[in-house]
This record gives C-alpha cells, structure tokens and sequence, in this order.
C-alpha cells in the first residue's frame, strides 16, 4: 500500500514548509530559455531516503502537440476534458524523473482540487486564464510557471508556439521523491478475485477519443488517441499497467479560453462508479474521496479493495450518465 499515515505526511508538509522558498506567480508566461529536445538521456531514479514533493506537469494532448516526450516516466497521468471537448494530460513524477518533458500547457481550476491530496507537489504548467491566477497563488503547491526557476523551461525547435514548450524536471526537483510521495490512496499487489475478459476499452470526449488495447506480450494496455497510436519522441508506445475510467461528474466553471468557450470543471471529491482493467481484465468498482486532501479509494461492491497492477496508472476522467 502506498498511502502513508496522515500523521507523517503532517511532519513532512511541516519540514517541507519550513525550508520552501516561496514561489510568486507572474500573471502570464514569460518567455522560457531556448534550447533542443531529443529526451534520450537515460532517467534519473529514486534512490534518496525520505519523501518530497510529487512533481506534477500539464502536457499538450492536441494533435500538434504529439509526440510527446517523458509520458512513459510518470508514475501517474491523469485525463481531463478541457474547452471544446479536447483533453488535456496531467502527468505525476514521484519515482522517475526523465531529463525533458513536453509540451507544456497551462492549468485548470480542476487541477487545484486534484492536486490537494499531494503534500505541496511543484507544479509545472506554461500558464493560466488571467483570473484564475490568484487561485493558483494561494493554492498549497509549488508554483512553477515559465521564469519562476531559471533554465527550467525551454521552446523546441520541431514544431511552432505553443505546442513547443519543454520542462527540465531537474532544475525543479533537488532529488527524486519516490513512492512514499504518491499518496492517491491506490492499493497496489495481486489482482483482486473476479473481473472479466476485456482486451478493449474506448473512451470519447466531444473532440477526443482513447483507446486501451490489452498487449499479453507486454503485459501492458497499449494507449490510442484518436485512432493513432500514441508514441513518445523516441518511438516508444505509451503503455500503463493499470487503467482506471472514473465516472465523474464534469460542469461548467467560471473561466473561458479567449475564444468564449467555457472550462469544464472535473470534480474529483465525492464518489461514483468506475472501471479498472489490468492484466487484461475488468473489474466494475466504487470510487470515494470524501475531501480534497485524501486520495481516492477503489472498492469492490463488497467493499474490498480493488488493487492495482505495479507500474504506470492511467486516470481517465469520464462524464457519468
């Protein structure tokens, strides 16, 4: 089980806060260092004691922005609905940290409420709507927006403004935080009892689709978008151990993007329903997050835990019916 007692995740947001510089947001992206992306060096891996801050990083999910470099590091990266019906990725990095990652964009109110149940994670994103600024200020996280830290960001040469904008995780991270940081509340270890056959689950947003294809030579649910496979820029196919579609409720929030399309808001406190597959399987599940510090519980209906395959969890955020 990954979750740690609260009582020691209150000691380390203490010694975290007692030695954090505080980070001021500028209202607006600044221009990030120029520089080339070819994210082939190898990943740095976790091997300090002690837990730190998740590293959480919006990414491009637009046609433009793919491929995508350092997807395969994350230890997490959740899917969400943003304006016309398009998504957006928010990848988590607690026991790898890959040299580049990319493209990055800007935030969601949404991501505030998700990123409660991390002891302030350092969030990286390329900017935010003018009003929202002000929420993401007062959040508990490490705000990390183009200029905050020098040298962290940089804009690729292969493809135009704004689908070019890479983060180099290390000027943001001192060490690598490891497992223990991952408080989401995911149990983890041999598959729970039943389930059934499934090697296909598809996933549609207004203008965004996703399939998971379940891979028995690799152990792996191979990711689709959009009826392409989804590759990094090394070639690599993306592919999660574990694959949850979490029936949530999505509304309107107050902000729009500047052609008038309003944001959809994804609340992730409350419960529901959901599906996980792993190891070519599916299991109906509950889903509970009673408050926005808590991570979320997946449970059988006879309220056993729903375990999860080790390796990469793919979260994605589905409208309930």
């Amino acid at each position: 089980m990954r979750r740690r007692a609260r009582t020691r995740r209150a000691a380390t947001t203490a010694a975290l806060l007692a030695t954090a510089v505080t980070i001021s947001l500028a209202a607006g992206c600044t221009s990030p260092d120029e520089g080339r992306n070819d994210g082939r060096s190898p990943d740095r891996t976790s091997e300090a004691a002690g837990p730190a801050p998740v590293l959480a990083v919006k990414i491009d999910n637009v046609r433009r922005a793919k491929p995508q470099t350092g997807l395969d590091a994350a230890d997490i990266v959740y899917v969400e609905q943003v304006e016309g019906g398009l998504s957006r990725l928010m990848a988590v990095y607690a026991t790898r940290l890959p040299e580049t990652v990319g493209p990055v964009r800007s935030a969601r109110e949404s991501d505030l409420e998700l990123l409660r149940q991390f002891d302030r994670p350092t969030l990286a994103f390329s900017g935010a709507q003018r009003k929202l600024l002000p929420l993401i200020d007062k959040a508990p996280v490490n705000a990390q927006p183009p200029g905050a830290t020098d040298g962290a960001y940089y804009r690729g040469a292969d493809r135009p403004s704004p689908h070019n904008l890479y983060l180099r995780p290390a000027r943001l991270m001192p060490s690598v935080p490891g497992a223990d940081a991952l408080t989401t509340g995911f149990r983890y270890g041999a598959a729970p009892a039943g389930g059934r056959a499934d090697t296909s689950e598809t996933v549609r947003y207004p203008a965004a689709e996703f399939t998971f294809s379940w891979s028995a030579e690799q152990g792996r649910w191979l990711v689709s978008q959009d009826g392409a496979p989804t590759v990094q820029t090394d070639g690599r196919r993306v592919a999660p151990a574990t694959v949850v579609v979490q029936y949530v409720t999505v509304r309107t929030s107050p902000y729009h993007d500047s052609l008038g399309n309003y944001t959809p808001y994804t609340e992730t406190v409350g419960s529901g329903k959901a599906k996980v597959l792993r190891d070519g399987r599916a299991w109906d599940a509950d889903w509970k997050r009673a408050t926005p510090a808590d991570g979320t519980a997946f449970t059988a209906p006879d309220g056993s835990p729903v375990t999860f395959a080790e390796g990469q969890v793919w979260v994605v955020y589905a409208r309930a019916t």
